[in-house]
């Protein structure tokens, strides 16, 4: 039988071997440490990116905070202005209503057999005090206050005697409600409605 030594080749062999995982080893070591260079490379683009976004929405929000302060005060400059409108139409509805009230007042009185002691707007309703000849002018009087269209619900809260320089008089106290105040609009559409 031959004998052939394989050793040498053997080692050879082995060698190769070892020098194919080396290389292999560092060419895989070189692959990911690229790999690694390349993702924090990306990874810090990124980032640098969304900073300056950030920084970006920063300074928009410090503007728009800006605006929406300006809108909140325009707001609530309107709101007031609204307010004192509001106010300023109240006044001009109601300006007239003592004026009416007191002229109403003098159209209705029974003339030469009464007179007032006391008028008093509340509000909703007011409170006359006065003096008549008899309790006929007093009824008179109810009647016609109720008839004027301005008061509803007239009441007679007292009607007794009193004496006024040794004469027998009746002092009375009605008590009216008045008539909500109608719109314009209101009172045509109530006037085109009776035509």
């Amino acid at each position: 039988m031959i004998r052939i030594n394989l050793l040498p080749f053997r080692a050879e062999r082995k060698k190769e071997n070892i020098r194919r995982q080396v290389s292999i080893f560092l060419l895989s070591l070189i692959f990911v440490v690229l790999c690694l260079f390349y993702f924090n490379h990306s990874l810090g683009s990124k980032i640098t990116k969304l900073n300056e976004d950030i920084d970006l929405t920063n300074a928009d929000l410090k503007k728009y905070n800006e605006i929406n302060k300006e809108i909140a005060r325009i707001k609530k400059t309107l709101e007031n202005l609204k307010k004192k409108l509001d106010v300023i139409k109240t006044l001009e509805q109601n300006r007239y209503a003592p004026v009416r009230l007191l002229d109403t007042m003098t159209k209705m009185v029974v003339a030469k057999r009464m007179w007032f002691t006391r008028l008093e707007d509340k509000g909703k309703s007011v409170i006359i005090d006065g003096i008549a000849l008899d309790n006929k002018t007093v009824a008179d009087f109810m009647v016609r206050l109720q008839g004027c269209g301005l008061f509803k619900n007239v009441n007679l809260k007292t009607l007794r005697r009193q004496e006024v320089q040794t004469h027998n008089l009746k002092y009375f106290q009605i008590i009216c409600e008045k008539v909500p105040d109608q719109k314009p609009a209101q009172k045509t559409a109530k006037k085109k409605a009776k035509t």
